[in-house]
């Protein structure tokens, strides 16, 4: 099989001596870790005013709970427990914050090593990743952990004189891992279309196989829900389902790309094919000369 000109090209710009490799890596780095921490002292300044951002929707659920919002209380119970949760808060924001910058980096770190059509299949997975990742995030704080919090403030006792009174009283670290945890769980669970996507267009997976092992999809997504929740069902449920319905769309987009795939192998056959027959033809003899 003959390699074009600009193939050859291609190779030629992806090979590099070791030492550039590493000045590269080193600059790629240098560029991720600067982002990483401008925006861990962004979100460590504004550590307090996101962690109120964050109590939000625990507000929400006292409301659902028929309980007064305002009456909302956290405690701490060590002196230094606050100070870490905000830099743990910040720590989580800032990667949030650099991720695009970070992913970036990558990109461009490997691109040089990928032909011109991996690269134009690989961008628009890199763009989709924080888009599904805030998607799964804002339903985590829109919905997700309003919920949670509702199952676990009814859980409260009233104290009568047949029982002793047992409130909610979460603290900060607590409940910043909770919706810690939250977050990373659905956001990590969205990028499974992303995941499977380049995974078909790798020849690794087949819209047909995912279809074959929908059954142990749907087990696995209960099993991997009840590892990365808390443990109540109301987020466990939570989580299995867009899991479910996400596979879905994962099938439904390797059959787009399947079919895109096929499109471009007969129309790679046809070209191929009238070249060998353009080759094949003999040549017009010289027409003679005039007397």
């Amino acid at each position: 099989m003959s390699v074009s000109d600009t193939e050859k090209d291609e190779i030629e710009k992806s090979s590099a001596p070791l030492m550039e490799h590493l000045i590269e890596l080193r600059r790629r780095l240098i560029w991720s870790l600067g982002g990483f921490f401008v925006a861990f002292l962004v979100c460590f300044f504004f550590a307090k005013k996101l962690f109120n951002l964050l109590v939000v929707p625990f507000k929400w659920a006292t409301q659902w709970a028929g309980l007064d919002p305002h009456k909302v209380e956290l405690i701490y119970t060590a002196p230094q427990e606050f100070f870490f949760t905000q830099v743990k808060l910040a720590m989580f924001g800032g990667m949030v914050i650099a991720f695009p910058l970070i992913a970036t980096q990558i990109y461009k770190f490997i691109a040089p090593g990928l032909y011109k059509n991996e690269r134009n299949a690989f961008l628009p997975f890199l763009i989709a990743s924080p888009i599904l990742f805030l998607m799964g995030a804002s339903l985590v704080y829109f919905f997700f952990t309003p919920m949670v919090m509702w199952f676990f403030l009814a859980m409260q006792q009233a104290g009568t004189d047949d029982q002793v009174q047992i409130s909610l009283l979460p603290k900060v670290s607590e409940y910043l891992s909770l919706i810690m945890t939250l977050i990373f769980s659905f956001g990590l669970v969205f990028q499974l279309p992303v995941v499977t996507s380049l995974m078909t267009r790798v020849g690794m997976l087949s819209s047909k196989g995912l279809a074959e092992k929908r059954k142990w999809a749907i087990v696995i997504a209960f099993v991997v829900a009840a590892i990365l929740t808390p443990p109540d069902p109301m987020s466990q449920i939570g989580l299995a389902i867009p899991t479910i319905l996400l596979y879905e769309v994962s099938i439904w987009a390797a059959r787009l790309i399947e079919r895109d795939q096929e499109k471009q192998r007969v129309a790679r056959e046809k070209q191929e094919a009238a070249e060998t027959v353009a080759d094949k033809a003999p040549e017009e003899p010289p027409a003679p000369a005039a007397s």
